[in-house]
């Protein structure tokens, strides 16, 4: 394989550095990747029509490329690869000549041709073959000094000639890892009378675990479509390979049509006005209910809040207030907020809300751009600062404030006393109270004004459009069943948009808002306690208050039905989370911005107790989902926004919605950059002359502009799954999105940048040591730093040295980060602040100068850690002096922050060092655990430092208020996680105790009879063996028999025997049957010491069949019946005389990776099960490779013994007896009952009992030559398929459907969780879990069992229709299976009734 000028390892290395750099390439999946990985396989296979065929042929003819058929169809794939992944260079498994797998580093540029993909793909394949090395070799290599558990396959997805399939060695390395399988098939043999061109077919092999067929079809239709534009005349064959249109555009395509109509003047009417006819219709029902830090509620009335917005709107509009002025709310979160909301939108006006927490600098940001006309101060926010005073009275214009807004108990409302006034400001328009405004407001009105990041450094002001307040209510009501009944929560950031939510959807469906206390959202566990206690039924969350709310929740809300997630990544997590303590809830994701108001797309988790299977078929992140009515999100081909992507392409999401925000204020450019009309449609503005609207009259229509058919542009990647759904995939700029805050790192690098002391700097975000996002400033100092920003007790030069890399001392430039800290602190609201800074002694940047971000260390990785450490311990930096509370909070401070400082300052403040809320949330906790305090969340906001913490905990302690203990989640998960055997350990132990150095050779015998032991004779399997062996003349059989004494064992044996049909008189007055008592995890087998002595003087033949057979016991259970068992069967087999010795196994010792990689390679029965030393999950498995691998130990020393391995076994063939308890029955049984098939294309190995039986009995008879040969493989010889099995229902009239595979299960376990009798509940846990493993298995070679039959003619009876109906009439008739319900396509065979026993299977076979 290696060139003869270049060593072998050269070319190793050579690949190592060209490998060594790649990505993991992603494809998507439509279902989580399983750890460890399990694979259910299928197949699709896909005739290229001819004028595709056409095409490959015109492109291989074109002279400038010459290119093979096999390569032009490579560079389709690898175009497509590139589509859906966004990656311009990944690896690709192929196939060579020799059969040795090549890995094709393929680099995908989407601006060239695909003439230029192929001349690419050309090149490296010769370059891989001039190159090639053995295939194990490179694995090695690459995976040399790696850790098993992050080890990455080279590559994921293959692409063979069907001509060159890879060795067996060598699919054991790829299948078992690739995602995809490809084979590319051509028949040579096709007739010149249908068409001169040769058919080519591709076929697909994929695992159903991470891949739906829908998906599948898709890709192999998408790998057509780009060969026929490829191969098209004119432009086309210089069009870039970005731009190869991949939508779907058949009839019934789950993908949203650009063009439809989405009801633009449908106008259900302004919220204000359907408040004031909810308060006019219900005055008395309560609208609004709020806790208090005491304990009471305040409930407000539709009527009270009714009055009171109509006085803040009748005096804003009598202080000067016009349409569409700006009046700025200084919040706090409850019911005066709500007021001063309605009031401010009754008058016509646009909100805006600023939180008073924002530093005073960022208020008056807020101010500038809102530039507003009245100001409302609600009383219980604190003063404005008088440095925002100032500003205020200095920059801008305000014609009227509210100074104090409080409503009480009663309903009754004040303002406050304004400067130089007296009495309340309200007082003058109090009469006004019951008189609505009169103001009409139109669905292009603006009512909000929200900020959004902006790359400047200044906020962006988003103006909002009254339509959407209003247009999704009854599509949500009708969708979630929300009405007047439901009781909602106000949980969001108060100046975040999301408040809005929380506000306008109770008071448009005349419903109830519940708002707790700070204190409830902030304690840890108590937001629960607030839920359940006021019943709510209905949340708006971020995931950030999402696990908030879960976090040590203790209470159950079984009333809550919907949870509403916006504002960031809702995960897999956080729904598990919430729907822990809320089974009834339905998680709902809304995927959405500020600039598209309400306009969302919606993805919906439903509630654990109706769905217990859907999450667990999610993946991590779920996904954006469909748009809202008359929403559609749209994603754009990002090479030539003209084309919609296809399933799976990555590209840019567009909203179109009749309900986006009007744009941004005074920023016409930013505004025309994101508001887009839509390009798809003709005339995407203009007079739109149907009206939809449903409020009366036209007065509205002067505050409509007419139609406008415009998108949003996000800036968010993502692309469509097959169903049409959305899933987002990152984002297009460097806007990111943390606990719920959109932030634009733009903004953030921009004030860094100016800081003086800083010379280069970018910012991304990183998940830290606890799996959040956190944001990291990277920056290069300037080169001639002021020595007052350098620690004293560093030298200048102290970072340059040493082997850190570019990672400078960040001790050194502790107070350079604190300054630059309280400089972001004037600039930026502190969720924006990055949590860690990072020094650098110089930026990395990529080949072609832009910052190399992937280059860019996280500071928890080993690199940063080790300069940390060479920090020297002096009198700066050592630990101060503490009492034993600060030292135990300084440990957790140091535990929970991101990167804290080895030294953390007693007066340090917990947010400037990189704290946050949920940070907080965690302190808080681990304090009430170590010290034994009811600690409220609150402390830390109170006394964010060391020494105040410390403090007030002494306070608490003093108090003596204990907390009771709770258990850390982290050790609960500990002790949940699987418990790791390691099996193969007792191999030696055992061997050292129980087998003898040497054995002595087995004796040749004549035609004397022959004296039998056997055990587990009163099993399913062991009738029939017992039937078998005494078939034959001359033999003897004494089962072991677990009973009270002889006389009970002899009629267990008689009783199984004549159940399954095989029981003769004559075995009883011959005396050739006997049966002793027996107990198989005992000594002895649990024989007396006189029966032991006699069977070891006596027997000249030992089948040891017994085993305890169960699939959830772990090995340590079945040790002593499965392996220690087996021992004593051998001892009893090499004492006093040598005996041939027969053990039973089972193929589930081939269930490991190692095996399952074998493909469509037969497993030789030479094989010495190395490859299952460790993988093996199942204790019976385990138990029986330990037994299987201790009798192999003894061949080697001499023992004449023997291996028999069946796999799956069924009924008897001539009768149709079978064992109704078995896993085969109990799957197609519930299959019938749950109405469904699954699609599962691998082989299974099923044999008839009789056929198993003869195998083994054949192994003992002819012993001699038997244990010359070793292992016995029982497989059936066709290649009988899963899908074969299921068919056989449909064949004989059972009514089921066929689906794909995670669906059958998501069914399968609703359905059984839900009735409790299924069929398969007993085996739910082996089906959801290990199922999938355990029906893909090696193929077995059987050419020693073929041998020892040969000498009884006796051949394998072949699984089908014929077979499988045998067994059905039986099942039927022992009234196991229910009788078929459709007409058959095959009649079922007639059985005599009396002959039917319904036989089950006990727990051991002995």
């Amino acid at each position: 394989m290696v060139h003869a000028t270049r060593t072998e390892s050269d070319v190793l290395n050579g690949w190592k550095s060209r490998l060594g750099s790649l990505a993991d390439l992603q494809v998507p999946t439509d279902y989580p990747r399983p750890l460890p990985s399990r694979s259910v396989d299928d197949v699709q296979t896909f005739e290229l029509p001819e004028q595709t065929l056409l095409g490959i042929l015109q492109l291989a003819m074109n002279q400038q490329v010459k290119a093979t058929p096999f390569s032009i169809l490579l560079a389709a794939f690898a175009v497509l690869l590139q589509r859906y992944t966004g990656d311009e260079e990944f690896a690709v498994g192929s196939s060579s000549s020799s059969g040795n797998p090549l890995v094709l580093r393929l680099s995908v540029d989407p601006t060239s041709t695909f003439q230029s993909i192929v001349e690419m793909v050309q090149k490296v394949e010769q370059e891989s073959l001039d190159n090639e090395v053995p295939f194990e070799k490179l694995v090695n290599l690459m995976h040399e000094g790696t850790e098993p558990d992050s080890r990455r396959p080279l590559f994921r997805v293959c692409f063979y000639n069907e001509t060159d399939t890879p060795s067996q060695t060598q699919l054991a390395f790829t299948s078992s890892t690739a995602d995809l399988t490809i084979f590319i098939t051509s028949e040579s043999s096709s007739s010149l009378r249908t068409s001169f061109l040769r058919p080519i077919t591709i076929r697909i092999v994929y695992n159903q675990i991470l891949f739906s067929p829908r998906r599948i079809e898709y890709l192999l239709s998408q790998i057509n479509t780009i060969l026929l534009e490829a191969a098209a005349g004119g432009s086309a064959s210089t069009k870039a390979v970005g731009k190869i249109p991949l939508t779907d555009t058949s009839a019934d395509s789950p993908l949203p049509d650009p063009t439809t109509d989405l009801h633009w003047s449908l106008w259900r009417g302004a919220i204000t006005d359907i408040f004031a006819a909810n308060a006019a219709s219900h005055p008395d029902r309560p609208c609004v209910i709020e806790s208090s830090e005491s304990g009471t509620t305040t409930t407000l009335t539709y009527q009270h809040m009714h009055y009171a917005s109509n006085l803040v709107a009748h005096y804003l509009i009598q202080q000067g207030i016009r349409r569409e002025d700006v009046v700025m709310i200084y919040a706090y979160r409850g019911v005066d907020l709500v007021v001063a909301i309605m009031g401010v939108l009754k008058a016509g006006a646009t909100f805006s809300v600023i939180d008073p927490a924002y530093p005073p600098a960022r208020q008056e940001i807020y101010l500038s751009v809102a530039k507003p006309r009245g100001l409302i101060v609600i009383s219980k926010a604190c003063e404005i600062a008088s440095s925002v005073r100032d500003y205020i009275k200095k920059e801008q214009d305000i014609i009227c404030e509210i100074p104090g807004l409080r409503i009480g108990a009663n309903g009754q409302l004040s303002g406050g006393v304004l400067p130089e006034t007296v009495g309340d400001c309200l007082d003058s328009v109090r009469e006004k109270a019951s008189t609505n405004t009169g103001v009409v407001i139109g669905p292009d009105s603006i009512g909000t004004l929200s900020f959004t990041s902006g790359s400047t450094g200044i906020p962006k002001g988003v103006r909002g459009r009254h339509f959407s307040l209003t247009h999704f209510y009854p599509w949500m009501g009708e969708t979630f069943g929300i009405s007047e009944n439901d009781r909602f929560t106000m949980l969001s950031g108060i100046a975040h948009d999301p408040i809005q939510r929380d506000i306008f959807t109770p008071l448009f469906f005349g419903a109830e808002l519940y708002i707790p206390t700070s204190e409830d959202i902030g304690i840890p566990g108590q937001l629960a306690e607030w839920m359940n206690r006021t019943q709510v039924t209905i949340t708006h969350l971020t995931p950030a208050m999402g696990q908030l709310l879960s976090s040590h929740a203790q209470n159950e809300i079984p009333t809550l039905r919907n949870a509403f997630f916006v504002g960031d990544i809702l995960t897999k997590r956080d729904a598990a989370r919430i729907q822990k303590f809320a089974p009834n809830v339905a998680v709902i994701n809304m995927y959405g911005t500020t600039e598209t108001q309400r306009s969302v797309s919606h993805y919906v988790v439903p509630a654990r107790s109706t769905h217990p299977a859907f999450l667990g078929s999610q993946k991590e992140v779920i996904p954006a989902g469909t748009g809202m009515v008359n929403v559609q999100l749209l994603v754009v081909n990002r090479h030539d926004r003209t084309k919609m992507c296809g399933v799976g392409e990555i590209g840019e999401i567009y909203v179109r919605a009749p309900g986006l925000a009007e744009g941004y204020l005074r920023l016409p450019d930013a505004t025309n950059e994101k508001f887009i009309p839509n390009w798809f449609v003709e005339n995407p503005c203009g007079e739109d002359k149907i009206d939809e609207s449903l409020v009366d009259g036209d007065e509205w229509k002067q505050h409509w502009q007419g139609k406008r058919d415009r998108m949003y542009r996000s800036g968010d990647l993502g692309r469509y799954r097959p169903d049409g759904t959305v899933e987002c995939t990152g984002r297009a700029d460097d806007q990111v999105k943390i606990r719920g805050f959109r932030i634009e790192l733009g903004e953030i690098d921009t004030h860094l940048s100016q800081h003086g002391m800083i010379r280069e700097n970018v910012t991304l975000v990183r998940r830290d040591k606890n799996e959040e996002q956190t944001l990291v400033a990277y920056f290069v100092p300037v080169q001639n730093m002021d020595n007052a920003f350098a620690s004293q007790d560093d030298a200048p030069n102290s970072d340059d040295g040493g082997s850190s890399g570019d990672v400078r001392s960040r001790h050194r430039y502790r107070r350079l980060i604190k300054d630059v800290r309280d400089y972001l602190k004037k600039k930026l609201p502190s969720y924006a602040i990055p949590t860690v800074f990072v020094p650098l002694v110089r930026m990395p940047l990529t080949p072609n100068g832009k910052i190399d971000k992937n280059a860019l260390p996280f500071p928890d990785t080993a690199q940063f850690n080790k300069n940390e450490k060479e920090v020297p311990t002096t009198a700066a930096n050592a630990l101060p002096e503490m009492s034993s509370v600060e030292n135990l909070i300084h440990s957790i401070w140091q535990r929970l922050l991101p990167s804290p400082e080895p030294v953390i300052g007693l007066d340090e403040n917990f947010f400037d060092i990189g704290g946050h809320s949920l940070i907080a949330t965690r302190l808080i906790f681990e304090i009430r655990q170590k010290c034994q305090v009811d600690a409220p969340l609150g402390l830390v906001f109170a006394e964010p430092t060391i020494r105040g913490l410390a403090r007030q905990v002494n306070k608490l302690q003093a108090k003596e208020v204990l907390l009771a203990e709770e258990v850390d989640q982290k050790e609960e998960d500990k002790q949940q996680a699987k418990e790791v055997v390691d099996y193969a350990a007792d191999v030696d132990v055992l061997a050292a105790e129980f087998l003898e150095d040497t054995y002595q050779p087995l004796p040749h015998r004549g035609t004397e009879r022959r004296n039998i032991v056997l055990t587990g004779a009163t099993g399913f399997l062991g009738a029939f063996i017992l039937g078998k062996l005494l078939d034959y003349n001359n033999t003897r059989v004494v089962c072991v028999v677990r009973a009270k004494d002889s006389a009970g064992a002899f009629d267990r044996v008689k009783k199984a025997a004549m159940s399954h049909g095989v029981w003769s008189d004559s075995w009883l007055t011959d005396n050739r049957v006997e049966a002793v008592c027996g107990d198989l995890a005992s000594d002895r087998l649990g024989m007396t010491q006189a029966d032991w002595d006699r069977l070891c003087a006596e027997t000249d033949v030992v089948v040891h069949n017994g085993a305890l057979v169960h699939w959830v016991y772990p090995y340590q259970q079945l040790r002593a019946p499965n392996v220690v068992g087996t021992l004593w069967a051998m001892r009893l087999a090499s004492s006093i005389k040598p005996k041939s010795f027969h053990f039973v196994s089972s193929t589930s010792v081939l269930d490991t990776d190692h095996y399952v990689g074998f493909a469509d390679k037969r497993l030789p029965e030479t094989d010495d099960l190395e490859g299952a030393r460790v993988g093996l999950d199942a204790g019976y498995g385990q138990s029986k490779w330990v037994a299987e691998k201790l009798i192999m130990e003894a061949r080697k020393r001499g023992m004449a013994a023997t291996i028999v391995r069946p796999g799956y076994i069924l009924g008897e063939s001539q009768s149709g007896v079978t064992n109704t308890d078995d896993f085969i029955w109990r799957l197609l049984k519930g299959c019938v009952e749950l109405g469904f098939i699954p699609s599962i294309s691998n082989i299974v190995n099923l044999c008839s009992v009789d056929y198993v039986a003869s195998v083994v009995s054949a192994v003992a008879f002819y012993d001699e030559q038997s244990t010359k040969l070793g292992v016995f493989q029982v497989t059936h010889p066709a290649t009988f398929t899963y899908n074969d099995l299921f068919g056989t229902l449909s064949t004989f009239g059972y009514d089921v459907k066929q689906t794909e595979y995670i669906d059958w299960r998501n069914r399968l376990m609703d359905y059984t969780l839900q009735a409790q009798d299924h069929s398969l509940f007993p085996l739910l846990h082996f089906v959801l879990d290990d199922l999938p493993t355990s029906t893909k298995g090696a193929l077995l070679d059987d050419t020693h069992t073929k041998t020892i039959l040969a000498n009884d003619k006796v051949v394998c009876p072949l699984m089908g229709d014929d077979l499988m109906g045998l067994y059905y009439a039986y099942l039927i008739i022992a009234g196991f299976m229910p009788e078929p319900t459709l007409p058959a396509v095959k009649n079922l065979p007639t059985l005599d009734a009396s002959q039917v026993t319904l036989l089950k299977r006990s727990g051991a076979n002995n």
